[in-house]
């Protein structure tokens, strides 16, 4: 059985080159954390420029994380790399909105296919390796419409309800292996697309991409393992 680790974490963090995942790798790179960066497009982020600093990152470009065997690829090169995975931060996703009545199915497929599919995915893929050594730490993006849908949110709002069951699942079949699940709920995002998709709203009350990586960075350390199973709102300033 692995023990905590006190230093040199090795965090998965999927969706790198996003704005929620360039802060969550900012954030952990920065403390110490060894990274494996995975992204469907990199777009060279910069993540090389840090090599060498107070940690390391492993470039995996071009991974579908619809795809189970392109996950398993994935932790397959991040174990070669570094030896073990603690911890996965899972920020891929999607928004689209649409009434029922005005929507085929393609929302619907699309939706559980960058939420909900993914995210069944990659836990799948990483729980092997944290079950064969008794530990781990999964964090996934979620959203508060998964707990109660407003109008035009059926596809967004079922992909995402998905995610928090998937999250609650696993916590219940690894309660006793050391492993623990979670996910965030945050409120609308401080994000350039954001802003230019609602010109308009007041950004004060608008959740920042680095406060949403430090509490991720709570729940993935040693000290969160107090924390399984749980949906955690993360709405912004109060």
């Amino acid at each position: 059985m692995q023990d905590a680790p006190s230093s040199g974490i090795v965090v998965m963090v999927t969706g790198a080159a996003g704005n929620l995942g360039g802060a969550v790798v900012t954030e952990l790179f920065d403390s110490g954390a060894k990274i494996a960066a995975v992204e469907r497009h990199l777009r060279d982020p910069g993540f090389r420029a840090k090599s060498g600093q107070t940690g390391e990152i492993l470039e995996l470009d071009g991974i579908d994380l619809a795809d189970l065997s392109a996950c398993q690829d994935a932790v397959r090169r991040s174990l070669d790399a570094f030896g073990r995975i603690d911890a996965l931060v899972n920020t891929v996703g999607g928004f689209q909105t649409g009434a029922v009545a005005e929507q085929d199915y393609d929302q619907w497929d699309h939706m559980f296919q960058i939420n909900a599919r993914t995210a069944y995915a990659i836990s799948a893929a990483v729980l092997k390796p944290m079950q064969q050594v008794g530990y781990g730490r999964i964090v996934h993006i979620a959203a508060a419409p998964g707990l109660k849908a407003g109008a035009n949110q059926a596809a967004y709002a079922a992909s995402k309800s998905a995610v928090i069951r998937l999250t609650e699942a696993i916590a219940a079949e690894n309660r006793n292996k050391r492993i623990t699940a979670n996910c965030i709920l945050p409120g609308t995002i401080d994000t350039p697309q954001n802003r230019a998709a609602m010109p308009s709203a007041k950004t004060d009350g608008w959740v920042q991409p680095a406060d949403i990586a430090k509490l991720i960075g709570f729940l993935i350390s040693p000290a969160g393992g107090i924390v399984t199973g749980a949906a955690i709102p993360a709405i912004g300033p109060v």
